[in-house]
């Protein structure tokens, strides 16, 4: 059970520095380490040692991120929380969006800029860099649900 204490609190810190609480990162390390597949909130709760409100919070996030979705079973009083499915392609497709973002910022810089030759190569390494890999990552995505839709026998043979 320590080595998956260790884990959670691993998933903990890793999933804060990709902008999610430490809590949240700390539930997705329970989810994926839960061998009942699912949790409720309660539960969460004792387990990693947090307030209500703190889970709550956490819950909310990984919600409205797509990463974990709730629900209730028949003849249960509590609603349950699991990962969704595909949580990390879709959370990759949803990071996506943020190309774009970095690619207008990059233009942005470029006609603060001016003619100064450094600061554009900079700025058009970053628009450049950011424009493939919201060319590239739609086509590497839909790559990856074709491998996984294919089964475990045909990845072997690639």
């Amino acid at each position: 059970m320590a080595d998956v204490e260790e884990f959670v609190e691993s998933a903990g810190l890793y999933f804060e520095r990709l902008g999610l609480s430490r809590t949240a990162g700390r539930v997705m390390g329970c989810l994926l380490a839960e061998t009942g597949e699912a949790a409720d909130a309660p539960g969460l709760c004792e387990r990693l040692g947090v307030a209500k409100s703190s889970m709550s919070v956490a819950l909310q996030q990984l919600e409205r991120g797509g990463l974990v979705e709730r629900y209730r079973p028949p003849r249960v009083r509590r609603d349950r929380y699991r990962l969704t499915d595909d949580v990390f392609g879709r959370a990759f497709r949803a990071k996506m969006a943020e190309f774009a973002a970095f690619a207008a910022l990059a233009e942005q810089g470029l006609s603060a800029v001016g003619d100064h030759p450094a600061a554009r190569a900079r700025l058009e390494h970053m628009r450049d860099m950011y424009a493939f890999m919201a060319r590239e990552f739609p086509r590497l995505l839909d790559r990856w649900d074709e491998e996984r839709s294919t089964g475990p026998e045909t990845r072997t043979e690639r």
